[in-house]
């Protein structure tokens, strides 16, 4: 169990590199599901269009989806968005700055999806084999098939054992011809992405450095702060139910001893201990109030000394600076020289 318990603090220590990490698995998983995937086009004129570009566009779609759902961050995100005001400010930019990371990452795989797609060519083979122009490519001088009947024939282009107008077009001409035009895209669309990238890491920092600066530092921030808050309510929580574990034991034993008229045994001195961890908190009224009021109004950014919680949250910010008291050590070394 403590093994686990490593791995997991060191995932969460190492969640950029680890992030970095699951979405290169998934692009290299996207390009093998591709290549283990059986393409069969239905070679019908009305299935076509829309088996092809279904094949090209949802699988990357459901991709960054997945991209999202295992970036642990979408939660923070979600939570920051929608939180109230309260005592401190959202900044859009910092929202703007941890959506763009989280969509970089989880573009990786669809983009990888998309170009494996268009660099094979059979999607957009079998999407627009029915728009080939015979004109140019083949024999349009057939006089006996109207252009239903023509575009039911080229619709067959991508099927090679049912194909029968080899008198109109070539099937290898054809499919040549789309591929051709579909590696064309699947390169500009993989030179586009490259580009994009490379503006988005290098040239973006260069024009806005303090306002990225800031973005990146509130939004790890953010992380940390909530990362912190779930370990401190972790840990009040476990002394929370040891103390109430501890009083049920010992008034279970303090009855039974007046029952049996036996002496009680002595509370065990961790209890004192956990009662310090407990931060003042000590019922279940005031810890639902504390979370409430942490969702709602959260305190202000201002490292100064903690002040009661209001009955409508936390105080104003407006407060006469503390003055914090001697340490005991120099205190003692006052009143002795006295």
């Amino acid at each position: 169990m403590d093994k686990f318990r490593m791995i997991f603090q060191f995932l969460q220590s190492n969640q950029e590199s680890f992030m970095n990490g699951i979405c290169g698995i998934m692009a290299l998983a996207s390009a093998q599901m591709y290549s283990a995937f059986d393409f069969n086009c239905p070679c019908l004129p009305h299935y076509n269009l829309a088996y092809g570009l279904g094949i090209l566009l949802v699988p990357p779609f459901i991709l960054f989806l997945l991209g999202f759902v295992l970036n642990n961050n979408i939660s923070m995100l979600a939570e920051e968005w929608r939180r109230p005001q309260g005592q401190r400010g959202k900044d859009p930019a910092v929202l703007r700055y941890m959506f763009c990371s989280m969509a970089q990452r989880a573009m990786i795989a669809p983009a990888v999806w998309v170009s494996v797609t268009l660099l094979d060519g059979k999607c957009i083979t079998c999407a627009f084999c029915t728009s080939v122009p015979v004109e140019t490519l083949g024999n349009a001088s057939h006089p006996s098939l109207s252009q239903g009947e023509m575009k039911r024939v080229l619709a067959r282009i991508p099927c090679k054992e049912i194909y029968d107008g080899q008198e109109f077009i070539a099937n290898e001409v054809a499919i040549r011809y789309l591929r051709c035009i579909s590696q064309a895209l699947g390169w500009c669309f993989v030179l586009l992405m490259t580009t994009l990238a490379f503006l988005v890491r290098s040239l973006r920092p260069c024009f806005t450095q303090a306002a990225f600066l800031k973005s990146r530092y509130w939004s790890h921030y953010i992380d940390i702060e909530r990362k912190l808050f779930d370990e401190t309510c972790a840990e009040h929580a476990r002394s929370f139910a040891k103390v109430c574990i501890q009083q049920f034991f010992e008034g279970m034993s303090t009855d039974l001893a007046a029952a049996r008229c036996h002496p009680s045994r002595k509370a065990p001195a961790d209890a004192g201990e956990a009662a310090e961890k407990l931060l003042g908190i000590t019922d279940q009224g005031t810890m639902n109030v504390a979370l409430k009021n942490w969702h709602r109004c959260k305190p202000p950014l201002h490292l100064h000394p903690p002040v009661l919680p209001s009955s409508n949250g936390w105080a104003g910010e407006k407060q006469p600076p503390a003055h914090t008291p001697a340490p005991r050590r120099e205190m003692a070394a006052y009143y002795s020289r006295v």
